[in-house]
């Protein structure tokens, strides 16, 4: 089990070249597992083929149970061809699967949780387009998702995945950073720029607090799956631009986790406390309990 991103980084440094992130995170699960590489990797494939599968299967007239959570990826992305956008191509498609796998969940409908379903929305928000444009193939994108793979593992171990232990830092910043690493992987980047990538995206989402109206993972948690995987692209470039970061992403980690234990647990799934507390929300709350 990984306790560091720079234990990773090193022992990719310290291969001679012979070994990246993702080779690091493969041999590691193949010695835990008692694994080979073919049943690890097909395993990967098996969990990239369900995000695929949860992309294209997304119905913009499916609402939620609650009925406040749906059509927005299909507004999106009518939204996106009509050429009067601020962002560009590539980033609307990201915010467009974004809604989509977010909404998805909140309709029950199958996903992939990564590192949680909350957060399910971010990691396929960035991979999906990349491989649908045929930027990358299909293999490629597997083993790029055991860099998302390790970096989720080091973020649980030192500090929590969990709304309901970190807030919402813990769901959508380790999902931001997740994706912000393995989009470095994927564009060439070295394993010090992965564990970077992945230190800018916790940086910019740190204290964010888990706040679901009516306790529901649907406001403002779909929309903070945009934001994530935002974030992970923006993290990403500064990365692989050399832009080195202050605070090693190691303890970008262990700061995550101590705001965590000093968040109130109003702000922590608890639905009591943020976003939960407005006077809208509450309005929210008192229809559904009524219906």
């Amino acid at each position: 089990m990984f306790e560091s991103l720079n234990s990773i980084v090193e022992q990719c440094e310290n291969s001679g070249g012979t070994k990246d992130f993702a080779d690091v995170v493969i041999e590691n699960e193949m010695r835990s597992s008692g694994t080979d590489c073919e049943c690890v990797e097909e395993k990967m494939r098996a969990m990239w083929k369900a995000m695929l599968e949860a992309a294209h299967s997304y119905e913009d007239n499916l609402l939620s149970r609650s009925g406040l959570t749906g059509g927005d990826g299909g507004r999106f992305k009518k939204y996106a061809s009509s050429q009067k956008t601020i962002c560009g191509p590539f980033i609307l498609n990201v915010i467009t699967n974004a809604l989509k796998m977010a909404e998805s969940n909140a309709c029950m409908k199958r996903i992939v949780a990564s590192p949680t379903a909350g957060s399910c929305g971010v990691l396929p928000a960035v991979l999906v387009p990349l491989f649908e444009e045929n930027k990358f193939e299909e293999d490629k994108i597997v083993k790029s998702l055991f860099v998302s793979a390790g970096i989720g593992q080091v973020i649980a171990n030192r500090a929590s995945i969990s709304g309901a232990e970190g807030g919402c830092q813990a769901e959508i910043g380790s999902a931001s950073a997740m994706a912000a690493g393995t989009l470095v992987y994927l564009y060439g980047g070295s394993a010090r720029q992965i564990a970077s990538a992945a230190g800018f995206s916790l940086q910019n989402l740190l204290g964010l607090v888990c706040d679901p109206v009516a306790g529901l993972v649907e406001i403002p948690c779909v929309k903070r799956n945009v934001v994530g995987a935002v974030n992970a692209c923006s993290c990403a470039d500064m990365a692989l631009a050399g832009i080195e970061p202050r605070i090693p992403a190691d303890e970008v980690i262990d700061a995550m986790r101590a705001v965590g234990i000093k968040m109130d647990s109003s702000l922590k799934e608890t639905g009591l406390g943020g976003l939960a507390a407005t006077p809208s929300a509450k309005k929210v709350g008192s229809s559904l309990a009524v219906s």
